[in-house]
Formats: C-alpha cells, sequence, structure tokens
C-alpha cells in the first residue's frame, strides 16, 4: 500500500510519512476542533447535533491540515491536494494521462519531464503522470532516476521486442495512455505504433527533415551538421511513426553553429533546446490530448 501512495504522489519515503502524519493530526485536530464548537450551540447530542458535526467537520478539514502541513514541510502538497479535490466536486477535473519515458542512456531529458510533472502537481494542473520508466540497457542512468522518484521500471529484451509483441502487454497492464521517448535508440516496432497511434512522441537533436533517419543520434547528428556547414541546428519534436525521424512535426527550435562549434560544444547548445523546450511542449500537447 505504502509503495502505491509512493508512486501515486510521486513522494520519497520520508515525505510520505510526513504526509500521513498530517492527514492523522490534521484529522484528529479537525475533529476536536468541531466537538469545541458544536458545544457552544446548546444542542443535544443526536441526529441534528450530528449532523451539523459532520458539515462542521467538512468545513474546518482544509483549514487544520494546511495548519498542520506547514511545521511538516507538506503545505504544497495540500494545497495541490485540495485543488484537486475541489477539482473534482466542481466536475471541471483533467483526466491525468499517464505516461511512459523510454530512454538508453543518463535520462536528462526524462528528469526535466518528470520535474515540469510536479511543479504542475504543485499548482494543482497536474495533466500527466510519470507511471513507468522503460530502457534496453540495464545499466542506463535513467533507471536510477526511476529509482529517486519512485518510478516503475521496465527493461526490455531486443528480441521480444522487434520480433514479439512489442512489450504492448506490459504498457497496457500499467495503464499506459502515452509514449515519450526520450534519448531512445532503438526504432519503434510496427506492433507498438498500432497500439499507441498518435500517441507516441520522440526529440531528434537536429532540424528534420534533413539529419534524421538510420544511425543519426547523439555526436554522429552534430557532427555531420558541421561536416556540411550548416549556419543553424536545433531539435524537432515530433510524432513516431513507422520510418525513423519521419512522423509529424510537433515543434521546432533552433540554434546557431559557430565556425569554432565541435560535436561536444554544439550537443550543449542542443540540450538547452531540449531540457528548456521539450518538458512545456509534452504539456501542452496533453493538455490539448485532454481538451478532446
Amino acid at each position: 500500500m505504502f509503495k502505491k501512495l509512493k508512486q501515486r504522489w510521486h513522494v520519497n519515503a520520508l515525505n510520505l510519512v510526513l504526509i500521513l502524519f498530517t492527514f492523522a493530526i490534521g484529522g484528529s485536530l479537525c475533529g476536536m476542533a468541531g466537538r469545541k464548537l458544536m458545544a457552544f450551540t446548546g444542542i443535544d447530542q443526536g441526529f441534528w447535533w450530528v449532523f451539523i458535526y459532520i458539515i462542521l467537520v467538512c468545513l474546518l478539514w482544509p483549514f487544520c491540515v494546511l495548519m498542520i502541513s506547514i511545521p511538516f514541510g507538506q503545505y504544497s502538497f495540500f494545497i495541490a491536494y485540495l485543488k484537486k479535490i475541489q477539482a473534482r466536486m466542481s466536475g471541471k477535473r483533467n483526466k491525468i494521462i499517464r505516461v511512459a519515458i523510454f530512454a538508453s542512456g543518463a535520462g536528462s531529458n526524462a528528469q526535466k519531464i518528470i520535474e515540469q510533472m510536479y511543479l504542475s502537481a504543485k499548482k494543482g494542473e497536474e495533466v500527466f503522470r510519470v507511471d513507468l520508466i522503460v530502457s534496453n540497457k540495464p545499466d542506463a542512468g535513467v533507471l536510477s532516476i526511476a529509482a529517486k522518484n519512485n518510478i516503475d521500471t521496465l527493461l526490455i529484451d531486443k528480441e521480444r521486442f522487434f520480433r514479439g509483441d512489442g512489450y504492448v502487454a506490459e504498457l497496457k497492464k500499467a495503464g499506459i495512455q502515452f509514449i515519450i521517448l526520450a534519448g531512445f535508440l532503438w526504432k519503434v516496432p510496427v506492433s507498438l505504433i498500432r497500439a499507441f497511434p498518435n500517441k507516441i512522441v520522440n526529440i531528434h537533436p537536429a532540424l528534420l527533415p534533413k539529419y534524421g533517419g538510420k544511425g543519426m543520434y547523439g555526436d554522429k547528428v552534430h557532427a555531420a551538421i558541421i561536416a556540411a556547414g550548416e549556419k543553424e541546428s536545433g531539435i524537432t519534436i515530433h510524432y513516431v511513426d513507422e520510418l525513423y525521424d519521419h512522423g509529424n512535426i510537433i515543434f521546432q527550435a533552433t540554434c546557431s553553429v559557430s565556425e569554432n562549434d565541435t560535436p561536444e560544444t554544439l550537443a550543449q547548445k542542443i540540450h538547452l533546446l531540449e531540457h528548456k523546450h521539450f518538458p512545456e511542449v509534452i504539456e501542452d500537447l496533453l493538455k490539448m490530448q485532454n481538451s478532446r
């Protein structure tokens, strides 16, 4: 149960304990305050006493938990929590889209997307939730990021991914509704594309349609751009289809390429663009999906 709560709220063990203490102490304080106020009404215990007491407790509870949450350092969590409750009661609550991130490396883009998720949740405007990190490398840094954020992981095998079911069964079982490729080096099989039509997005470290295709990833892309004498490069966020780097373009951002640039320095410029734009574009895209 505690593991599920950590995953649902995306908190570590210490914060989970503090949140549960806040619920318990805030609830007790609310009950005590309600009984004290009822003593001033002069109403004998019975149906009307219970009825009014319940109304009082419902009104007092938000104030009590917020007050207790301050010394426990959980104020931002409970502000967002109360906003979610308000949204549910008003019928305006957005459906939270459950996301899987596929990554093969250190996972810096995955980290930025997770941070965007936390930022939105703190504002009470949660649009998506990263429920799964998928990697084809057992030593990928992105798996450590998943562990730190209490996110489930799935390590995939090449044979089953390409010649089997593409792990569609596991993704569906986890409730995944949208897939983000963030530095994932394998081509996505048709089985997975058909299972998630127009729900798989990739980021490419160049301005497509140039410098895309098989083998064009990482420093290989940057080296090709410099060798061609290009004055501009950038990022492309696009939907994934059956071909390498071919799906419809969602967003592009550019940076200059100087005469002194190397693949390493150009990569740094590209990373800045990725970290700035990828999380925001993902959130905006999922907001649009939610509004349909």
